[in-house]
C-alpha cells in the first residue's frame, strides 16, 4: 500500500510541476529548462529551515516556496529584458551552477545527499493523509493557474507572448509580466519541492538534474501545451510509464538511459505526429471563441 501512496504523491507533485512549467513555457512563452532547480531550491530551503532552523514543517514548506520564488526573480530580471534566448541560456547556467554548489557545500549534504529531514506527519500516521494533502494542493494549483489563464490577465499574457512589440506599444509592461509569470511558476515548483522533501526525507542533487528537465518538458509536450488538463494527463502518463519499465527486470544500469530515451523519443514523436499533444489547446480556445460569437449573433 505504501508503494501506491508513493506513486500517488509523485503523480500529484508532477501535476504541480508540469502545470507550473506549462504556465511558464506555454502560456508565458518563456523558454526555460531550469524548472527542476527551483524545485530543488524549495526542497532544500524547506528541509534546512525545518532541520537546522527549527522552523515548523507547515511553515517551512511555504517558506521554501517563497525562497524559490525570490530566486526566480533574481534569474528573470536580468534575462527577460533582452530576449527569450537569454532566459534559456541563463536558466541552463543557473541549473548547472546551483546543482554544482549543492554538491560542494557541506551544509546541503553535498553529493551524498541531505538526510534527517523532519517529516510533516507524526510517526504512525496513515500516509493516506499526506496523499490527500498533496493531491489537494495539486488541485488548488491547477485551479489557480486555470483561473489566471482564463482571466483578463491571461488574455494579456497571450497577447504578450504572441506579439511583444504590439503589447508594449499599448503601454503594457512586458518585463513585469514576464517576471511575474516566471516567479509564480517557479514558486509553485518550490512548493512541490517542500512537499517532496518532507515526505521522502532525503534529497540529492541527482534528483533535480537535466533528466528531470527532460521529463517535465515531455509531460507538457505529450499532454498538450497551453491547456489546463494536458499537463495533468502528461504527468500521469509519464509517471506510469517509468514505473512500468521497472517491472521489466532490466539491469539497473539500463533503467536511467531507457527513461532518457523514452522522454526524448516521446517528445520527437509528438512534435512530428501530434504537435498539439493529447489535449489540444487550440480546440479549447476556438470553442470559447465560437460560443462567444454565437452568443453575440443571437
Amino acid at each position: 500500500m505504501e508503494y501506491l501512496y508513493t506513486i500517488a504523491i509523485l503523480m500529484a507533485l508532477n501535476v504541480i510541476l508540469a502545470s507550473s512549467f506549462n504556465f511558464v513555457i506555454g502560456y508565458g512563452g518563456l523558454i526555460s529548462i531550469a524548472h527542476p532547480v527551483f524545485y530543488a531550491i524549495g526542497a532544500y530551503g524547506s528541509a534546512l529551515l525545518a532541520r537546522d532552523g527549527g522552523v515548523p514543517v507547515l511553515l517551512a514548506i511555504p517558506a521554501g516556496a517563497l525562497i524559490a520564488l525570490a530566486a526566480s526573480v533574481l534569474v528573470a530580471l536580468p534575462s527577460v529584458r533582452i530576449s527569450g534566448d537569454y532566459l534559456l541560456i541563463g536558466s541552463i547556467g543557473v541549473q548547472l551552477g546551483i546543482l554544482e554548489a549543492i554538491k560542494n557545500v557541506g551544509w546541503t549534504g553535498g553529493a551524498g545527499g541531505l538526510t534527517n529531514i523532519p517529516a510533516l506527519l507524526r510517526p504512525g500516521t496513515d500516509h493516506g493523509v499526506y496523499v490527500a494533502l498533496v493531491v489537494a494542493l495539486a488541485v488548488l494549483s491547477v485551479l489557480l493557474l486555470h483561473w489566471i489563464t482564463r482571466s483578463g490577465y491571461g488574455r494579456a499574457m497571450s497577447a504578450m507572448r504572441d506579439d511583444e512589440l504590439a503589447f508594449a506599444a499599448l503601454g503594457r509592461n512586458a518585463v513585469a509580466m514576464k517576471v511575474a509569470i516566471f516567479a509564480l511558476g517557479c514558486g509553485l515548483a518550490g512548493l512541490a519541492g517542500g512537499l517532496y522533501a518532507h515526505y521522502f526525507r532525503f534529497l540529492a542533487p541527482a534528483q533535480f538534474d537535466i533528466l528531470q528537465s527532460a521529463a517535465l518538458l515531455t509531460m507538457v509536450v505529450v499532454g498538450g501545451m497551453r491547456s489546463t488538463f494536458g499537463p495533468i494527463l502528461g504527468a500521469i502518463v509519464l509517471e506510469v510509464l517509468p514505473q512500468a519499465i521497472t517491472f521489466l527486470d532490466l539491469p539497473a544500469g539500463l533503467l536511467g538511459p531507457m527513461q532518457g530515451i523514452l522522454f526524448t523519443g516521446l517528445v520527437l514523436v509528438f512534435m512530428f505526429i501530434r504537435p498539439q499533444g493529447l489535449i489540444a489547446a487550440g480546440s479549447v480556445w476556438r470553442g470559447r471563441a465560437l460560443e462567444e460569437g454565437h452568443a453575440g449573433q443571437s
